[in-house]
């Protein structure tokens, strides 16, 4: 093997497990998603897929949306093909509505929401938004459960 580069794709699923661990969820999810049917079934096991952390964390300690490119991939192709493994979902308020309203998610326990204002937290949570349904039935469920 002098010479020869080991490609990733060479590497047993064990050792690429490791390696993709080590990257956000959003980046294993945006990066191998669909890239061939190995990956595809990789990224989709729920360490990848039940906690997604749709923000950027900057060296000064704000929350910074993601690259809109990024995001849109999310809501266009990703979010609904992972959707009933999303157990919690870190959102910018920017993107907030696009990512809830783009797909349903069953098994959605938990939701932050990151730079989000005064004015648009009251107007979610007290008027009539589709975003408020999507707020009530997970509140209603999770009374029922209690």
């Amino acid at each position: 093997m002098e010479g020869s580069l080991l490609a990733l794709i060479d590497l047993p699923d064990e050792v690429l497990l490791l390696i993709l661990k080590n990257l956000d969820n959003i980046e294993v999810l945006y990066l191998f998603i669909d890239l061939n049917k190995r990956f595809n079934k990789l990224v989709h096991d729920s360490i990848f897929t039940n906690h997604l952390t749709m923000i950027r964390c900057s060296s000064n300690g704000s929350f910074d949306r993601l690259d809109e490119q990024i995001h849109d991939r999310f809501c266009s192709q990703i979010l609904s093909s992972i959707h009933h493994n999303i157990k919690w979902l870190d959102v910018e308020c920017s993107f907030m509505e696009d990512v809830l309203l783009c797909t349903s998610y069953p098994n959605l326990s938990g939701l932050d929401l990151h730079n989000i204002a005064k004015n648009i937290a009251l107007r979610i949570f007290t008027k009539e938004t589709p975003l408020t349904h999507i707020f009530q039935d997970k509140i209603c469920e999770q009374n029922r459960s209690c």
